[in-house]
C-alpha cells in the first residue's frame, strides 16, 4: 500500500483514460454504447477519485458496488458442459451487483436495486454508497445517478477497476450477486 500511495503522492501511475470535461452530462441515463467516453460529473452523485478511494476502501466507511457485467454462459455450448467464468477482480470488500448499470432497468430490477440499497446502507441513505465499473463505463455512471435520484448519498468513482489496479492497488476476486 505504501508503494502505491507514493505512486500516486508523485504521479508515476498511468491511470486509464477517464472523466473527460468535454463529454455532456445527457439529460437521462446512457443506453447504449456503455463503453465509451463519460463526463467528469453525474446528476446527483459525487465523484471520487483513486486517492479518495483508496482512503475509503481503508476506512471501510463506504458500500462498494461493482456493477461491470458478468459474463454469461456461452449459447453455443452443449449442455451438461462445465462452464467456468474467468475471475473477476474487483476492489476490496465491494460487492458486484452485475445488472444494475443498465439505462433501462425493468421495475423488478430497480425496485431489487432500491430494496438492496436500503440493506447494505442499513436503512440509512445518508451511507456513502460508491459505484464503480471500468475506466470510460456508463454503467457505472448510471447506477450512482440513478442511487442519487433514489435519495442514497452516491458518489462514482470513474477510473474503476482497471484504474485501481494500474495504480498497483490490491483487488479481490468477487461473486455477482443475481437480481431476484
Amino acid at each position: 500500500m505504501r508503494l502505491a500511495a507514493l505512486a500516486l503522492t508523485i504521479g508515476l501511475w498511468a491511470a486509464p483514460a477517464c472523466a473527460d470535461p468535454n463529454v455532456p452530462v445527457p439529460d437521462g441515463y446512457r443506453l447504449e454504447n456503455y463503453r465509451a467516453p463519460v463526463p467528469d460529473t453525474v446528476p446527483g452523485a459525487a465523484v471520487l477519485h483513486i486517492p479518495a478511494m483508496q482512503k475509503r476502501v481503508e476506512r471501510g466507511d463506504a458500500v462498494l458496488i461493482d456493477v461491470l457485467p458478468a459474463p454469461r454462459r456461452p449459447p453455443a455450448m452443449r449442455p451438461g458442459t462445465p462452464w467456468l467464468p474467468a475471475r473477476h477482480p474487483s476492489l476490496p470488500g465491494s460487492l458486484w451487483w452485475p445488472e444494475v448499470g443498465r439505462g433501462v432497468l425493468p421495475k423488478s430490477a430497480e425496485d431489487w436495486l432500491r430494496l438492496r440499497l436500503y440493506a447494505v446502507t442499513r436503512n440509512d441513505p445518508s451511507r456513502l454508497v460508491v459505484f464503480f465499473c471500468l475506466a470510460d463505463c456508463w454503467m457505472s455512471w448510471n447506477a450512482a445517478r440513478r442511487a442519487g435520484e433514489m435519495g442514497f448519498h452516491a458518489a462514482w468513482f470513474p477510473e474503476g477497476v482497471d484504474g485501481w489496479q494500474a495504480a498497483g492497488l490490491p483487488t479481490q476476486d468477487a461473486s455477482p450477486e443475481e437480481l431476484e
